[in-house]
């Protein structure tokens, strides 16, 4: 199956590289919406694999990352709130515009999870998944050493590089893609202050997240010491009026020997985790009630 290469243009005008995977005789429209300094590519075989099930998937870059990072990181000022602001709430109005007939879903990952949450443009969503999506409080992170490493770089290494580069180097230090300054200086308050993004009040996080109201399945996993269960409870706390379901899962249990932070989209866990992802959104594409609220789930 052909993917094709898209622009699309947020409210200013600024260009987002996205690639469609289309499906035949596609039964709805998922919008993929990436982690941070994740390039869309990662992304790939979790796309196709849905795209064969009959979903078309939509995947991009933010701004400042992969295809629609400009010729001189350094020039680019977007924050990690524009990502979720701007740049998804485009990609969503393009799909809704472009696609009226077909049903909107969506997947969110890490921070794109939280764009999901926090957008006003997630009314156009019919049901989201959320991987991997946790409030990103350092002090919540599972693991003496992990916690300090993640303190390192956030509070030290991070602002260090960026003041040095004019950007965050991540390439160079096995970080994954590089970002932009601004990203990376707003992300490293966020994860110092007790609640995260709830604790900045320009986000107005909790009051946003209280307004959405569709279904969600919001996916955990036991070897993740970031989205561990206390962080994904910090994050969907506020989504009283969505139709949470959530789903805490053991590598074991999906058939593999680590799944953490990065893996759930890895093609090593297609056999039993994506299936469950794949018929949770097929089923969302033909209903139209919220589902009640439940329990974490093995």
């Amino acid at each position: 199956m052909d993917s094709q290469s898209i622009d699309i243009s947020t409210a200013g005008g600024e260009r987002i590289a996205a690639r469609l995977y289309p499906a035949p005789a596609p039964r709805a429209l998922v919008l993929l919406h990436p982690a941070t300094a994740v390039t869309q590519g990662y992304y790939e075989a979790f796309a196709r694999w849905l795209a064969g099930l009959g979903l078309s998937v939509l995947t991009y870059d933010y701004r400042g990352t992969g295809a629609s990072r400009p010729h001189d990181l350094r020039t680019c000022t977007v924050t990690m709130a524009d990502w979720m602001e701007e740049d998804v709430g485009a990609v969503t109005r393009w799909a809704a515009e472009r696609y009226p007939a077909l049903p909107l879903l969506a997947v969110g990952h890490s921070v794109g999870g939280h764009a999901i949450a926090l957008s006003d443009e997630t009314v156009r969503l019919r049901a989201a998944v959320l991987v991997a999506s946790h409030a990103g409080a350092t002090r919540l992170v599972r693991g003496l050493g992990e916690r300090l490493r993640i303190r390192l770089v956030m509070r030290v290494l991070g602002p260090l590089l960026c003041a040095l580069y004019g950007y965050m180097p991540g390439r160079r230090i096995g970080l994954g893609e590089d970002l932009p300054a601004s990203v990376m200086r707003q992300w490293s308050r966020w994860t110092s202050l007790p609640r995260y993004f709830f604790d900045d009040p320009a986000m107005y996080a909790g009051r946003r997240m209280r307004a959405q109201r569709l279904p969600l399945l919001v996916l955990g996993f036991d070897d993740d010491p970031w989205a561990n269960p206390e962080a994904i409870s910090m994050l969907v706390a506020p989504l009283a009026k969505a139709g949470v379901e959530r789903r805490q899962v053991a590598p074991r249990d999906a058939g593999v020997p680590a799944i953490g932070h990065m893996g759930f989209f890895r093609k090593r866990c297609a056999t039993l985790l994506w299936p469950q992802v794949g018929d949770w959104l097929l089923e969302q594409a033909v209903r139209r009630s919220a589902p009640a609220r439940s329990e974490p789930q093995r």
